[in-house]
């Protein structure tokens, strides 16, 4: 069986889905800036309980054609996951969408000439309903309007680079199948902290005092790496999106810190930041659960566990471990 290709090997999703591929028993190759991330890479793999013999390390970058026909070479399975996500919004746009759309262009590009049989490209939630809709009820037949009056640079670039992904496969004999995550929590299996992550830990650890105000569902990365595998192997995903989310409802950063407080007895904010009441999204992963036969775990599990793992990496302050 040929390796199957995961891009951004280094990322919060990534690393998850390359052990999960390695506990399959799959050899992987995935795509770094640098290799002075190996090693890192490679113990975030064993942390996920993954033997990283079978893993090859190559260097690509989203922002130039060097490496991408050697990384994709031989390789019938592609999981492109690598795209930017800022921590703070840029006050350029094109900061974002540029690499966004050319990066995923780059790699789908390679992955036709390469001959693949099927790319299944990480999206977001950001792509499919950050566009105001009555009753806030999204499905994957819902798109975000890049156009949409205030929108931020993130969600925009998001839903340019998808649909410039659709654009591209329209009439391609490698196959295209898209999962929309809503927000990505769950362990980490890096020291490097994401955005999600990183919030979790700023309430842990008493830096942030006040919440954003925002509503949003919940996915679990390791259910996020499990619906990347699902899409890959079910003939009838081919064309397709799939929202990955909880069967939760939406939740806040409000919430989310009760919820640490209330469980783990953690001194986390009690205050949501100032601003006009906001839409609780209702989000349906119905697609997921009856063609890919997918269960994703309750949010409150998702949640409890990232707090457990940032502990167990030792990356909080001792007063909030």
């Amino acid at each position: 069986m040929s390796p199957v290709l995961v891009t951004g090997g280094s990322g919060y999703l990534a690393t998850h889905l390359i052990a999960r591929l390695l506990r399959d028993g799959r050899d992987v190759r995935t795509t770094v800036r640098s290799t002075a991330r190996s090693d890192a890479l490679r113990a975030a793999v064993r942390r996920g309980d993954a033997d990283d013999s079978r893993l090859e390390i190559v260097e690509a970058d989203l922002l130039s054609d060097d490496g991408w026909p050697a990384a994709v070479d031989g390789c019938a399975e592609i999981h492109h996951t690598a795209s930017p996500i800022p921590v703070v919004q840029p006050e350029d746009p094109d900061e974002l969408i540029v690499p966004a759309r050319e990066g995923t262009l780059r790699v789908l590009r390679a992955a036709q000439a390469a001959g693949a049989r099927r790319v299944v490209l990480t999206s977001s939630f950001a792509a499919v309903g950050y566009s105001p809709k009555p009753g806030a009820d999204y499905t994957e037949d819902d798109w975000t309007d890049p156009d949409t009056p205030g929108l931020a640079p993130y969600p925009r670039s998001k839903a340019i680079a998808e649909r410039a992904a659709w654009d591209l496969m329209r009439d391609a004999e490698t196959e295209l199948v898209v999962v929309n995550p809503t927000g990505i929590f769950g362990p980490t299996l890096t020291a490097e902290l994401r955005s999600s992550t990183q919030l979790i830990k700023l309430m842990l650890d008493g830096t942030m005092q006040v919440v954003p105000r925002a509503r949003f569902g919940v996915a679990d990365v390791r259910d996020v790496a499990d619906l990347h595998v699902r899409a890959m192997a079910t003939p009838d995903a081919a064309g397709n999106r799939f929202l990955a989310v909880s069967n939760d409802p939406a939740t806040s950063f409000l919430e989310i810190a009760q919820l640490l407080h209330r469980e783990l007895g953690a001194d986390t904010p009690t205050e949501e930041a100032p601003g006009p009441d906001l839409p609780r999204p209702v989000i349906h992963n119905t697609r997921a659960r009856k063609l890919l036969d997918w269960t994703p775990r309750p949010a409150e599990t998702t949640i409890l566990e990232t707090a457990q793992s940032l502990q167990a990496l030792g990356l909080l302050a001792p007063s909030a471990a």
